[in-house]
């Protein structure tokens, strides 16, 4: 009997074995499949990404960029964030609101007109004045799991690196709500409580975003559909409101709110 139990038990070790064995291939297959993803996917998101910002032709330098967006629907449609847009445009000097991109080479700007504006989602619709870019896909944030791979594209330092788009790419570290009660009730601001009144929740990212990457596109790397949009300062300011330097972390709004904003507004 105890020939067949010593028998039975390396048997089961030879078949723990192969499986743990057979994971440690698979594993890395998928990984890589993920990665090698990337360069074709990436492609084709960076023609419908762009810097949001102003022009004003008296200016020096003309153009200024605020923060990233991306184009939507039927490519005359873009995407950022509330606080991207400037809170007031020097309408004398003829200051407008702008999107920049690099096509053939060359540096593009196209006009546009803000047509939906979201504070609660931090969420802003431009419409383009005489010109269409690539629309990209947006796609279900309800499939979105914690420790799932994904990648956003944008202008993280704005003028600085120029209109050369960077990318990112991280899981998402956890699903959380936008903004969380403090220990301390008695420093919660106006803001927080306005937040806590009516919670969402948001993706938190292991990828680290700069100020310029707000509006940028969070996206599925093999299939392209924008899953959230990456946002550096609004969330920060609720659910770190308690610290008193930001944590670093990044942090996007799924997508299902600018869907939502976008039926209201009769552009989806």
């Amino acid at each position: 009997m105890a020939i067949m139990t010593d028998r039975k038990f390396a048997n089961k070790q030879t078949i723990s074995s192969l499986c743990l064995l057979l994971c440690c291939f698979i594993m890395p297959t998928q990984s890589h499949a993920e990665s090698s993803s990337l360069p074709t996917t990436l492609a084709k998101i960076k023609l419908g990404v762009v810097a949001v910002g102003s022009f004003m032709a008296k200016r020096n330098p003309r153009s200024q960029f605020l923060g990233t967006g991306f184009a939507v629907g039927d490519g005359s449609v873009v995407v950022t964030n509330a606080h991207v847009i400037p809170p007031s445009l020097d309408v004398e000097h003829l200051e407008e609101i702008a999107v920049f991109y690099r096509q053939d080479n060359e540096d593009k700007a196209l006009l546009a007109k803000l047509v939906a504006l979201d504070k609660n989602y931090d969420l802003a619709i431009l419409k383009l004045a005489g010109g269409k870019l690539p629309a990209l896909k947006l796609g279900n944030a309800s499939l979105v799991r914690e420790g799932q791979l994904y990648a956003f594209t944008g202008y993280p330092m704005g003028m600085v690196l120029g209109l050369y788009p960077v990318t990112h790419r991280g899981i998402v570290s956890a699903i959380s709500p936008n903004a969380i009660p403090m220990i301390m009730p008695g420093n919660i601001s106006p803001k927080l409580v306005k937040h806590l009144q009516n919670p969402y929740d948001v993706f938190q990212l292991d990828a680290t975003a700069y100020p310029g990457n707000s509006g940028s596109p969070l996206y599925d790397i093999e299939t392209g559909d924008i899953v959230g949009i990456v946002n550096k300062v609004f969330v920060q300011e609720s659910k770190e409101s308690v610290l008193s330097k930001p944590s670093g972390i990044s942090y996007a709004i799924p997508v299902n709110h600018i869907e939502k904003l976008l039926s209201e507004k009769g552009l989806k």
